[in-house]
């Protein structure tokens, strides 16, 4: 389904890909986030669920936190305390949680879960995450402080460094960001690039012409060989000395949680911009809330 500006196209629907979202519908939800930084109590008696197969601490508390503050209720399930220990299948737990929430955050290493989910389920579901595939709702949150940081997106140069292959966050963004007149930049490891692009230029050069950087980490949990990870980890540091080439208002995000590929004592530059991207994810979640769950108007 097409979420575009309409907000009764919001209603009800679940969002499972970034690709669902045109201009107009990216557009709608920075209005609505910039609302939600003054509104709150709107979805009273409404619950979700957060059921991550995956850990988190940003995405599962910054929900959490975002339909408490809209004054509606939670409840959180992992899969290590849920009947799936038990063998309970995967479609078996999508029904039982749908019987007890309005919606359902879903995270999962499998890409396409929440698609899955969607098709078993009239319960509108929100992936938080599929494995490699997707994480729509930090690609908003990614655009959302792109334009509060460099005043807009039209016209900008990004670039993208670290694990783009098996980078979730990058992978939506990169989507996200076609939408926008902008040049992309793409700074990774042989064997680790954007899937569908082999253009790759060095950090420096990226660092030196870009109006925001986008620092993801190395995965860890995506390499099945650790002596491949251990060759690949560290591959680039951003650090003072680094931003001391770049654009004076150049700013840069990481979708966290960083390992060494941020060094700290950059964390005190204002054009560390992560930390507040941290918390523009809650106002964006609650814009996402508000949009699927709020009744329609009269």
């Amino acid at each position: 389904m097409l979420l575009g500006g309409d907000r009764e196209a919001w209603r009800g629907a679940s969002l499972l890909s970034i690709s669902q979202l045109d201009r107009e519908g990216v557009e709608l939800v920075m209005r609505v986030a910039d609302n939600a930084r003054t509104e709150s109590s709107l979805l009273g008696g409404k619950v979700l669920c957060s059921l991550f197969y995956e850990p988190s601490t940003r995405t599962a508390c910054s929900f959490l936190a975002a339909m408490l503050r809209l004054g509606g209720g939670t409840m959180s399930l992992h899969e290590s305390t849920s009947s799936a220990v038990k063998g309970e299948s995967f479609e078996d737990t999508i029904r039982t949680v749908s019987c007890y929430s309005d919606v359902v955050v879903l995270r999962h290493p499998t890409p396409g879960a929440p698609r899955r989910a969607s098709e078993i389920t009239k319960t509108p579901i929100i992936n938080a995450g599929d494995g490699t595939g997707e994480h729509p709702t930090q690609a908003l949150l990614d655009v959302y402080t792109l334009i509060r940081e460099i005043g807009g997106i039209d016209g900008k140069t990004i670039a993208l460094v670290g694990d783009l292959k098996h980078g979730r966050t990058a992978h939506s963004l990169a989507k996200i960001l076609r939408l926008y007149d902008v040049a992309l930049l793409f700074v990774s490891p042989p064997g680790l690039e954007m899937p569908g692009t082999q253009e790759v230029v060095s950090l420096e050069e990226a660092v030196r012409v870009a109006d925001a950087i986008y620092v993801t980490r190395i995965q860890r949990e995506r390499f099945e060989d650790p002596g491949q990870y251990d060759s690949l980890k560290g591959s680039y540091k951003v650090d003072a000395a680094l931003m001391a080439t770049a654009k004076p208002k150049c700013a840069v995000l990481h979708p966290l949680p960083r390992v060494d590929e941020i060094s700290t004592d950059f964390d005190d530059d204002p054009r560390a911009a992560y930390f507040r991207q941290m918390e523009n994810g809650m106002y964006v979640r609650m814009a996402l809330l508000t949009l699927i769950l709020s009744p329609p108007s009269k």
